[in-house]
């Protein structure tokens, strides 16, 4: 990735919006905008990621495909397998991947991913939690950082790199062998997606998980038998 793609804030409100504005001035393919601080996060369904200063990753990049707003589920998934690699390649850990877009190291999430189309672009804003030594308290019980599961802190700006590089590689995977390449390798990385019981937060359906369909949606097989599809929502083990 080279430097002069790389625009980094001491603090912005939120690096999507920011992403969404160089996107629509015309910035190229893998344009990323990092901020040591955000004061409105983005998180998904309207929720604010907790971005506290100098320790996570806050990072949108600003990617040019030829996807339409039915492929960025899967973009999504290709995301997520990028910051695993790159956590895994960068801290040693092997991450899990809960669909649609949280990435857990012990259970406990460590990173979120949100993707939004603008134009002719997608805006991916991708959250890490690196040197958080706490969190506030209605996030302890399901957040974690890499330096609370590692017992050290880690270096933000090699991790910036690694992501972007693995951002690279599984858009590539993405573009030229397609989005069926993407959900094997999701599939394959995450205990969510196969023989897992779970809860639907924003609906209550509960079941055991049966694959992801082929546009990247989980399949859910309820208790009395039927499958339905899930499109959106919160999954948490059951």
């Amino acid at each position: 990735m080279q430097d002069n793609l790389i625009h980094w804030h001491e603090s912005l409100d939120s690096t999507m919006r920011e992403a969404a504005r160089l996107a629509s001035l015309g910035h190229p393919h893998g344009t990323a905008v990092v901020a040591d601080e955000q004061t409105a996060g983005q998180g998904r369904h309207g929720h604010v990621w907790h971005s506290e200063k100098g320790s996570g990753l806050y990072v949108s990049v600003i990617l040019r495909l030829a996807v339409q707003s039915a492929d960025l589920p899967v973009l999504t998934l290709a995301l997520g397998l990028s910051a695993a690699e790159a956590i895994h390649k960068d801290c040693g850990f092997s991450c899990d991947l809960r669909w649609p877009n949280d990435v857990l190291i012990n259970g406990r999430k460590c990173c979120g991913i949100l993707t939004q189309l603008h134009g002719t672009a997608a805006v991916a804003g991708i959250g890490i939690n690196v040197n958080h030594s706490r969190f506030p308290s209605d996030l302890q019980p399901i957040a974690t950082s890499l330096r609370i599961a590692g017992g050290r802190e880690y270096d933000r700006h090699g991790l910036l790199k690694t992501l972007l590089d693995s951002i690279n590689i599984h858009c590539e995977i993405l573009q030229h062998r397609g989005p069926r390449d993407i959900i094997h390798l999701f599939s394959r990385a995450s205990s969510y997606v196969h023989g897992r019981r779970v809860r639907i937060e924003d609906t209550g359906d509960c079941g055991t998980t049966d694959g992801l369909d082929p546009s990247g949606f989980l399949i859910l097989k309820k208790d009395d038998g039927h499958r339905i599809t899930i499109y959106a929502g919160g999954v948490r083990p059951e």
